[in-house]
């Protein structure tokens, strides 16, 4: 059953307008102040979820938004932080994108945080898919083959780092350590220092599609005995209201921004190529045919109503995907701090605790 609570936060600032008829997404620029305000909304939706007793806050890497999207650049340093400044809650990197790191480099930062957070950082990689980002920092991303090829032998070296005393590594794109003599001998191992002291390091990935009965089947011709959903989260964008006409009405604006940001890198499914270009304009979307929340509300990767509805509509991810566990929501990119930390406390005051141990919630009402 689902029991564990996440979300993921690009790190979106507050912006002044939202929707199609709002400021393009391409003429969106920000001051210095404005973009470092991301941090203190970070820290608030941290406190916030701490309190409520959600599992993970994951934050992604981003680098050079001055669109005010996703401008959280360094997300360890950002979980060294929040570890700090709560209790129990897990800060999970989604995603330190690979290619950008050298990956011992990678490895080194992910052990400090590691031990200066007491095991609440979780590892996670991804191959990154803004072309601005991955090409600027020298790694290639517009060609995907070679991108992926870089990525598999960088987590390869990121594992043997964690897993072992000492180590070597010789493949296409990294000879490690380097073949130089050192204080009288030849380099023939290295050791990273500090390695994670939370071994085996859990570390997740994400899948920008296919099917979780494939996820399962892999999985288990390799060994796993895993049900259906186990090892696995549902990613949702959700709303909550007092009525679904009213998480609707107020959650559109968000959405469309979403669109707006990006339907140009891929990730609306179904957009065709002249509705991407309406998007990149004011208004005009219903001319254009551009898909409509209602759309995917429908298809389920979106929610917005009451906590009630919320509820009904995990219950049924429980009858879909008897191994799930973890369950993933955010509100919309471009939320504002006042509105997302209370529906982050929306969901943990109202829906959470039906998905609580009987024992605990009634623990906790003592």
């Amino acid at each position: 059953m689902i029991n564990k609570f996440m979300t993921v936060y690009a790190g979106h600032i507050d912006i002044p307008d939202h929707g199609q008829d709002a400021t393009p997404a391409n003429d969106r620029r920000y001051s210095n102040d404005q973009l470092a305000s991301v941090f203190d909304k970070t820290e608030a939706i941290a406190k916030v979820m701490d309190e409520c007793g959600y599992d993970t806050l994951w934050l992604a890497e981003h680098h050079f938004q001055h669109e005010g999207y996703e401008c959280l650049p360094n997300i360890l340093m950002c979980a060294v932080h929040l570890a700090r400044v709560t209790k129990t809650l897990r800060i999970g990197c989604g995603f330190n994108i690979t290619p950008m790191w050298h990956p011992l480099r990678l490895a080194e930062d992910y052990a400090t945080a590691d031990i200066l957070t007491k095991g609440r950082t979780v590892f996670g990689v991804g191959r990154g898919y803004h072309s601005r980002e991955v090409e600027t920092f020298g790694a290639p991303i517009i060609d995907q083959d070679a991108n992926r090829e870089l990525f598999e032998e960088q987590v390869e070296i990121l594992f043997k780092a964690f897993n072992n005393e000492s180590f070597s590594h010789k493949g296409r794109h990294y000879t490690i350590p380097a073949d130089v003599p050192y204080r009288g001998y030849q380099l023939k191992e290295l050791s990273l220092v500090p390695r994670p002291v939370n071994l085996p390091v859990e570390c997740w990935q994400p899948i920008a599609e296919g099917p979780i009965q494939a996820y399962q089947r892999v999985a288990n011709s390799m060994g796993h005995d895993l049900k259906l959903g186990e090892n696995l989260t549902i990613g949702v964008s959700f709303y909550l209201a007092k009525t679904r006409e009213q998480a609707i009405r107020e959650m559109l604006p968000y959405y469309e921004e979403h669109v707006k940001m990006f339907a140009p890198l891929g990730f609306v499914p179904g957009i065709t190529p002249a509705q991407i270009e309406a998007v990149a304009r004011r208004g005009g979307w219903t001319a254009a045919g551009v898909p409509t929340l209602e759309h995917y509300l429908e298809l389920g990767s979106w929610f917005a109503g009451t906590p009630d509805d919320l509820i009904a509509h995990l219950k049924s991810f429980e009858e879909r995907y008897p191994g799930m566990q973890h369950i993933n929501l955010s509100p919309p990119l471009t939320t504002p701090k006042d509105r997302i930390v209370e529906q982050y406390r929306m969901v943990g005051e109202l829906v959470m605790p039906r998905f609580r141990p009987r024992t605990t919630v009634q623990a906790a009402a003592q």
